[in-house]
C-alpha cells in the first residue's frame, strides 16, 4: 500500500525527426476551431480548401502555432508549482541502536526521534499567494502571446492579399514599360528620337521590373511566413477571403484607457508585481527565528528509558535575512518601474499609431480623388488609338500613369489595414470593441 501511493518514473524519449513534419489533421483542427473560446475570436469550422477569413487565420494560428503549443506547456508547470506550494512539510524521523560490547549492563540501547520544522508553516500562506500570482502571470503571458500571434496571422494575411492584388498591375506595368522601350529602341535606331528619350524609357523599364521583382519576392516571403505562422506544412496553398473595412479609430486617449484594462501583458505585469509583494512578505517573515520541534525516546543499556521533547531555533543576531529583504524590495521597485515604463510606452505607441493611421487615410483619400480623372483620360486615349487619332505610345503612357496610381492606392490600403491591426494589438482588443 505504501509503494502504491508513491509516484513512479516513466521515460518519455523525444520523437524522431519525422514526427515534426506530420501534416496538420484538418478534421481535428476543424473540431478544435468550433470549440475555441477566446474573447477576440469567433468559433468556426475550418476548411483549408475554402477562402480563409482573417478570423479563420487567427483561429488556426492560435491552435496550431508550434511556439504557442510550447508556451501553453508552461501552464502545467505553473499549476504544479502552485500544488507544491500548498503541501505541508514532511516530518523527519531518526533512530539509533547501541550494541552492548562489554560491561555489566544487560541490555542493548536504542533511541528514536520525531522532528517537525515549523518555519514552513509560518510562510505557507504567502507562498500560496506567490504561487497563485505566478500561475495567473503565466496564464496571462500565454494569453498575450496568443493574442499577438493571432494579430500577426491577420497581418500576414493582409500582406498576402494586398500583394496579390498589386502583382497583376505591376506585371502589366512592366510589360507596358518593355513595350515602350522596344518602340523607343526602334525609333532610336532610325534616329527618330533623341538618346535622352531612349534613356528615359530604359530607366522606366528598369524601375517597373524592379518593382515587379520586389513585389514577387515580398509575396512569396509573406506567403511562406503565413504558412509557418499557422503551423502548416511548407508549400501549403491557401486561399484568402477579403477582410472587412477597418473602422475609424477613436482618439488615442480612449484607446490608451482601454489598453490599461484590456492588454494582457499589463495584466501579467500586475500579477508579477503581486508575486514580488508576496516574496517580500515572505522575506520579512524569514527574519524571525526558524523553529523546529522534536520528540525523542531512548533506552540505555541499563534499562533506563527517557523521553526528551526539544525545541531548536536560530538566533537572529547578525543576518536576520536582511540581504533577502533588500533583494525583495529592490525587485519590487524594479517591477514597479517596468510597469510604469510599459504604460508610458503603450500610451506613446498608441498615439503614434493613431496619428499615422489618420495620415494614411488622408493620403489614400487624396489618391482616390485623382483616380476617376485618370481612368477617364486613359479610356479616352484608348478610344482615340482605336480610331487612329492618337499614337499608341501616348495611350500606353496614360495607362501606365493610371496603374501607378492604382498601385499607390492599394499600397496605402495595405498600410491602413496593417496599421489598424497594429493598433488593435496595442489597445489589447479587436477594432469592433473600440466603441464599447
Amino acid at each position: 500500500m505504501l509503494v502504491s501511493a508513491c509516484a513512479t518514473y516513466q521515460p518519455a524519449p523525444l520523437p524522431d525527426t519525422a514526427h515534426a513534419f506530420v501534416p496538420v489533421e484538418v478534421a481535428g483542427l476543424s473540431v478544435d476551431a468550433q470549440n475555441i473560446a477566446r474573447p477576440y475570436l469567433t468559433a468556426q469550422a475550418i476548411d483549408l480548401s475554402a477562402p480563409l477569413t482573417p478570423n479563420a487565420l487567427a483561429v488556426i494560428a492560435v491552435l496550431e502555432n508550434p511556439d504557442l503549443k510550447a508556451q501553453r506547456a508552461r501552464i502545467a508547470v505553473a499549476d504544479a508549482q502552485v500544488f507544491a506550494a500548498r503541501l505541508l512539510p514532511d516530518p523527519t524521523v531518526a533512530g539509533g541502536f547501541d550494541k552492548l560490547l562489554s560491561g555489566t549492563d544487560p541490555l542493548n540501547g536504542y533511541n528514536s526521534q520525531l522532528a517537525l520544522d515549523l518555519s514552513q508553516l509560518r510562510t505557507a500562506r504567502v507562498q500560496r499567494q506567490s504561487g497563485d500570482a505566478t500561475k495567473r502571470q503565466v496564464r496571462l503571458d500565454v494569453a498575450w502571446a496568443e493574442w499577438l500571434t493571432a494579430g500577426q496571422a491577420r497581418l500576414q494575411g493582409v500582406r498576402v492579399g494586398a500583394l496579390g492584388q498589386q502583382l497583376p498591375l505591376l506585371a502589366a506595368s512592366a510589360a507596358s514599360a518593355q513595350k515602350l522601350f522596344d518602340v523607343a529602341s526602334r525609333a532610336s535606331a532610325h534616329d527618330d528620337i533623341a538618346a535622352g528619350e531612349l534613356d528615359t524609357r530604359r530607366q522606366g523599364l528598369l524601375d517597373a521590373s524592379d518593382k515587379l521583382r520586389k513585389a514577387q519576392i515580398d509575396f512569396a516571403s509573406a506567403t511562406a511566413n503565413l504558412v509557418a505562422l499557422l503551423g502548416l506544412a511548407p508549400g501549403t496553398e491557401l486561399r484568402l477571403a477579403p477582410g472587412a473595412t477597418a473602422p475609424i479609430a477613436p482618439s488615442a486617449d480612449i484607446l490608451a484607457g482601454q489598453a490599461v484594462d484590456r492588454r494582457l501583458d499589463l495584466q501579467a505585469l500586475r500579477a508579477g508585481y503581486d508575486v514580488s509583494e508576496a516574496d517580500l512578505h515572505k522575506a520579512v517573515l524569514d527574519q524571525f527565528p526558524n523553529l523546529s520541534l522534536s520528540l525523542a525516546y531512548a533506552r540505555d543499556t541499563a534499562g533506563n528509558a527517557t523521553i526528551s521533547p526539544g525545541v531548536s531555533f536560530s538566533l537572529p543576531l547578525w543576518n536576520r535575512n536582511r540581504g533577502g529583504i533588500a533583494v525583495a524590495r529592490a525587485t519590487r521597485a524594479q517591477l514597479r518601474a517596468e510597469y510604469d515604463a510599459r504604460l508610458f510606452q503603450t500610451r506613446a505607441e498608441i498615439a503614434t499609431a493613431v496619428a499615422g493611421l489618420a495620415a494614411l487615410r488622408r493620403q489614400q483619400a487624396e489618391v482616390a480623388t485623382y483616380l476617376p480623372g485618370l481612368e477617364r483620360f486613359a479610356a479616352a486615349n484608348a478610344r482615340a488609338v482605336r480610331h487612329g487619332d492618337l499614337a499608341s505610345v501616348t495611350a500606353e503612357t496614360s495607362q501606365q500613369a493610371l496603374r501607378d496610381r492604382q498601385v499607390a492606392w492599394l499600397q496605402l490600403g495595405q498600410q491602413i489595414a496593417e496599421q489598424n491591426i497594429a493598433l488593435e494589438l496595442l489597445s489589447g482588443g479587436p477594432s469592433e470593441s473600440w466603441s464599447k
